[in-house]
């Protein structure tokens, strides 16, 4: 099987136009949510963008990651599985690990610049079979693993963690963290990869206006990670 490290790797040159993820979650609860990131954790948040099939996103700046509060026209259900879990941020304000939980209940956890390697955004992710995670993520992402379970996308960490009570995640639309983003310079070619290396497809890539270009690969048990091409950070896809 092709590695996508071979044609299209999340780190180096020819790949990502942001060393960062971004991360992407739903929500019911407009207004306690946006609240929490604005007030508690004093974020600034953009105008509101409007995309496909009624979804609107708040952007919130978290270093060079964006954290993307989703609001979908309809009442999104809670029992809806989903792996992502506790959202790590490395603050310089911040002496000591701090747990908080949003008006959802999410896990967000604040720690001091490098602690358990963070130095911008981390992300926890709960799989039933680690081993084939591991794989997965090092292998057919790209990801650089710093140890077993302990990724590097871009800037960003991923931690895995065994939970063998993990249910296959449901769509992408749904209540909570439900996926990540990798910013990428040419996104049909690097959902091809993704895909080619055994990426499950997800969403084929399609535009949402002259913003962005996106698509989704789905991880062995379902997680969804979004592969983009935004405009302002790659150039128009539509000149290519």
């Amino acid at each position: 099987m092709t590695s996508a490290q071979d044609t299209i790797p999340t780190r180096g040159p020819d790949s990502l136009s942001k060393r960062c993820l971004d991360i992407g979650y739903f929500t019911n609860r407009p207004r306690e949510v946006l609240g929490f990131w604005r007030d508690e954790l004093g974020l600034a948040v953009e105008q509101a963008v409007p995309y496909n099939d009624g979804l609107v996103q708040y952007r919130h700046a978290l270093g060079d990651s964006i954290l993307k509060v989703n609001i979908s026209r309809r009442d999104l259900p809670a029992d809806v599985p989903g792996g992502y879990g506790e959202l790590l941020i490395a603050r310089p304000d911040v002496a000591s690990p701090r747990a908080l939980r949003d008006p959802d209940g999410n896990a967000v956890t604040l720690m001091p610049p490098g602690y358990l390697g963070i130095t911008g955004l981390g992300l926890k992710l709960a799989v039933a079979d680690l081993a084939r995670a591991r794989l997965f993520y090092r292998d057919t992402m790209g990801y650089v693993e710093l140890a077993p379970g302990h990724y590097l996308a871009g800037d960003s960490v991923l931690l895995l963690e065994h939970d063998p009570a993990a249910r296959p995640a449901g769509h992408w639309v749904n209540l909570g963290l439900r996926y990540v983003t990798l910013h990428v310079k040419r996104v049909d070619r690097a959902w091809q990869a993704f895909v080619a290396a055994g990426a499950a497809p997800g969403e084929a890539p399609y535009d949402i206006g002259r913003i962005a270009r996106i698509s989704f690969v789905r991880d062995p048990e379902g997680q969804w990670i979004e592969v983009a091409q935004r405009a302002a950070l790659a150039g128009p896809w539509w000149t290519d």
